[in-house]
């Protein structure tokens, strides 16, 4: 009787639930556009992850205001305000960003080009780090408040090792890759960096702490070298930071405020929330020149078959999206954005037949983000021009595959197997016995064709010969500087030089004026209410009892949806690391 009762009032909670969310979402869709007064002030606040595809959006306000931006609402934001006559100046207040060098980059060059128009952009700094500093460089003046610290300290790279901690457990990993820079695995089977490692990322903070010197110096207006010994000896107090010329000001928000209002000529400053502003009509995004600008963000897995695409990018939702541009013939052209670290073999290669198939069928530009490496520099392999940051990572030409062994941990909890078998490799998956010199040839076999195949793809999509990509190849991540360099992408740049390309590509005017039409679209609370969960709670109960446990090592570990793969069996092209920078 007690359960009856309270599946009743679980039924009734879940019905007003959603009765008032659809209220809500209603009220939202009835609700007219933001209205922008004369001589207004956009004030740009970015705060937390930064992603390429849109947020699941509530229709509930105070939840609304925590939804964070896309990189492409930015673009679109800084891009509409340089030209609306009603927007005199922005204030541009990151706080607490998590993005990558290349979203960065991205976001460092809107606010250049918005700086164009002539209206003044000021930065308001709020416990700055690298990140939120490295973008306000590019604006008008930087404000921080008078007791804060700068936290500009050059650059650290660092990689997790949970090698001990899997000897711990009585966890075995059997890592076989094809390309010496291929090294993903070593997370799992080494305490430290190997030499290939070092080489890499030594290459990589050469490259993107020059880039970030160079940003000081500019903005700053300094020479590189000043830049360079202001930087090595940061992080700053408030007055040294306005001392050695890094920010302008040392005052209170409400006083940097004061500042544009007497810059304005204004009695009173008019605000309006860069939440409100994404939502104001643009009319040049209703031009009849319309380019898909199609997202693809994530790991690469196959997924399901009534996947909505949240969970990174799954083959069977990212393909059925591309077919609906490809058959829509209102759309003159596509751009394919991609931010993808990789992931299972036999997904990014049915990702890579389809972006040759709409290839066939539309003018295609790729555009790189943070990270186009492995599987996903894989699936850009249609012959189709690529655009990359200078500080993209992608490459990473190569495939890995790891068979954990976890006998020593069933020892550990009394728990034993028996098996009946047939056929010589009929345990080659178990997880209860490790690789046989035999088992661990037979996957040497499936490793190098497959690794083979992906050069022979990148050869002929850069019409190279093989013996020109093989020395490239190795698994080894690049930036997209080096990338450049070496052929294996076509120009630097980012939204606005992929819609320059994808317009030229499609014969549109360079006077005429284009929208993008984005692809995913926005996800409703009702996407969310509806799709299938049972993965999702899986993982969060499996996560919850490693936390509990006091397993946090563990727990992290168990979330890389490259171990989750290699559980089954599979190989992967995956980015043998994901940087973090602060």
């Amino acid at each position: 009787m007690g359960k009856f009762l309270l599946g009743i009032l679980t039924g009734a909670i879940l019905i007003v639930v959603i009765g008032v969310l659809g209220f809500f979402a209603i009220a939202s869709l009835k609700s007219k556009p933001p209205s922008v007064a004369e001589g207004s002030t956009l004030v740009l606040r970015l705060n937390g992850e930064v992603t390429e595809q849109p947020p699941l959006e509530l229709p509930i306000p105070f939840l609304q205001a925590k939804t964070g931006l896309t990189v492409q609402n930015v673009w679109s934001v800084l891009r509409h305000a340089a030209t609306d006559p009603r927007i005199k100046a922005v204030v541009f207040e990151p706080e607490g960003v998590q993005l990558g060098w290349a979203k960065m980059q991205e976001i460092r060059s809107d606010i250049e080009a918005f700086r164009k128009s002539g209206k003044p952009i000021y930065a308001y700094l709020k416990a700055p780090s690298t990140r939120e500093y490295y973008m306000a460089t590019a604006c008008t003046k930087i404000y921080m408040a008078p007791a804060d610290t700068l936290g500009l300290k050059g650059l650290r790279l660092e990689l997790t090792y949970y090698k001990n901690t899997f000897d711990k457990l009585g966890v075995q990993m059997d890592v076989e890759h094809a390309g010496k820079y291929k090294d993903y695995g070593d997370m799992y089977t080494r305490t430290s960096m190997s030499a290939e490692t070092h080489e890499v990322l030594n290459g990589i903070a050469d490259i993107i702490y020059a880039d970030l010197v160079g940003a000081v110096a500019k903005g700053r207006k300094m020479d590189v070298a000043k830049a360079r010994a202001i930087v090595d000896e940061g992080p700053f107090q408030p007055a040294q930071a306005k001392q050695n010329g890094l920010v302008d000001e040392l005052q209170y928000e409400e006083a940097m405020f004061g500042d544009v209002r007497k810059l304005l000529g204004q009695k009173e400053i008019k605000k309006v929330s860069e939440r409100d502003y994404v939502n104001v009509p643009d009319a040049s995004m209703s031009a009849p020149d319309r380019i898909a600008f199609v997202v693809g963000e994530g790991a690469i897995t196959r997924g399901s078959a009534d996947s909505d695409g949240e969970n990174g990018i799954e083959s069977e939702h990212f393909i059925r999206m591309l077919a609906k541009v490809g058959e829509d013939a209102s759309l003159k052209a596509v751009i394919v954005r991609i931010d993808s670290p990789g992931g299972e073999v036999t997904a990014s290669d049915e990702l890579w037949a389809a972006m040759n198939k709409l290839s066939k069928k539309k003018p295609v530009v790729i555009s790189m983000s943070d990270a186009a490496a492995s599987g996903g520099y894989y699936m850009a392999m249609s012959g189709d021009t690529i655009v990359s940051y200078p500080g993209t990572l992608t490459g990473s030409i190569g495939v890995v595959m790891a068979k954990p062994t976890i006998k020593g941990l069933y020892d550990k909890l009394g728990v034993t197997k028996d098996f009946v078998t047939r056929g010589k490799f009929a345990m080659l998956e178990s997880e209860y016995q490790p690789l046989t010199p035999e088992g661990r040839a037979k996957l040497r076999e499936g490793i190098d064709s497959n690794y083979a195949d992906f050069v022979k793809k990148v050869a002929d999509s850069r019409k190279k010969p093989v013996s020109v990509i093989e020395p490239l190849a190795q698994g080894r991540v690049w930036l997209g500087d080096q990338a450049k360099a070496n052929g294996l992408v076509d120009e630097l740049g980012g939204i606005d030089r992929a819609i320059e390309l994808a317009r030229k590509k499609a014969g549109i005017p360079a006077t005429a004026k284009v929208s993008l039409a984005l692809y995913p679209g926005k996800r409703s609370l009702l996407d969310l209410l509806f799709r299938s969960s049972g993965e999702q709670e899986a993982r969060m109960q499996a996560e919850a009892l490693l936390s509990g446990a006091g397993l946090d090592s563990v727990r992290t570990a168990w979330r890389d949806t490259r171990l989750k793969t290699w559980m089954r069996g599979g190989m992967m092209r995956m980015l043998p690391f994901s940087l973090e920078f602060r």
